[in-house]
């Protein structure tokens, strides 16, 4: 098969003079398709497998997709590794096999394959982490996909080659451009919660991809300082705001936190949405622990609602 369009950032890698025929995102140094490595190889083939086996089993998906109750109150930890096997549709699992078959490649056999694995598994667990943290407060939010893992590749690929152009139907952005309106329309889609796409495990997943290669080649800090500047400013300034946001629940806009902002209906729905997630969160927290392990606090706010 002809490698694919290319604009090397690396010297030791050919550039490539076919045309582009890609659908989706491809790192711009020149790769075949057949040059995943066994690692990429193997996590692409069990995820589809595990892919089909839940899309056919409800109750295969049920019991290993992400869920926040679950993992809290069950200590169900393996969730947060094994939802990133699953998907909802063929579509979903098509366009994350498809990104981490054109950037595994690359990364596998430059970063060897225990980085690649340690890149992969750190950016699945984090993306998890921060969606956990983010919907601590929703026991039935819940949400599966490897897309965490191969938003941490596309950063770390980022990193390390700092010509890097990454691009969607034939249209590349450099890696720093990309990156910059990656982490932007994140925030954005973590703020507004108008689509059901996680947003939050993309994220997340992105930035400790990011990380995991800086600790993995240190030297890229001194080699793509402005890159990474440019990528971690704007989404360290976005992470500082959640953290000022009320008991963690970005709900509205990114900067207009305030109710000054909000309209009646706005503020009133808002706290509709608030209480419903903190009643789902204490009825979960029952059905594993019954009534005594709530504080008394909880048992209180449940006394009350109840009346």
């Amino acid at each position: 098969m002809p490698p694919r369009k290319c604009a090397s950032a690396r010297p030791n890698l050919p550039l490539s003079t076919q045309p582009s025929d890609g659908f989706f995102i491809y790192p711009h140094f020149s790769i075949r398709m057949n040059d995943l490595g066994i690692v990429g190889l193997g996590l692409v083939l069990l995820t589809c497998y595990v892919t089909y086996k839940g899309l056919h089993e409800p109750g295969y998906m049920a019991r290993y997709a992400f869920e926040v109750g679950p993992i809290r109150y069950r200590q169900q930890y393996q969730r947060l590794l094994s939802s990133g096997f699953l998907h909802v549709s063929w579509w979903h699992l098509g366009f994350n096999m498809l990104t981490l078959w054109c950037f595994g490649g690359a990364l596998e056999h430059l970063a060897g394959m225990q980085n690649f694995l340690t890149l992969y598994f750190s950016s699945l667990l984090g993306g998890n982490l921060f969606s956990l943290w983010l919907h601590r407060h929703e026991a039935r939010y819940s949400a599966v996909g490897a897309s965490g893992a191969v938003s941490g590749l596309i950063f770390a690929s980022i990193a390390l080659f700092p010509d890097i152009e990454v691009g969607l139907l034939g249209i590349y952005l450099p890696g720093w451009l990309y990156g910059i309106l990656f982490v932007l329309l994140s925030a954005y889609g973590i703020t507004a919660r108008r689509d059901a796409i996680g947003h939050d495990a993309h994220l997340g997943g992105a930035l400790v991809g990011l990380v995991t290669m800086l600790l993995i080649r240190p030297e890229l800090i001194q080699t793509n300082y402005l890159t990474i500047l440019a990528i971690l400013v704007p989404a360290v300034g976005f992470l500082l705001l959640l953290l000022r946001r009320a008991a963690g629940r970005p709900v509205g806009r990114l900067v207009a936190s305030s109710h000054h902002y909000q309209t009646q209906d706005d503020r009133y729905l808002d706290k509709k949405r608030r209480e419903e997630a903190y009643l789902d969160e204490l009825l979960e927290k029952i059905s594993h622990k019954g009534v005594d392990g709530l504080s008394a606090r909880e048992k209180k706010d449940l006394k009350d609602w109840s009346r």
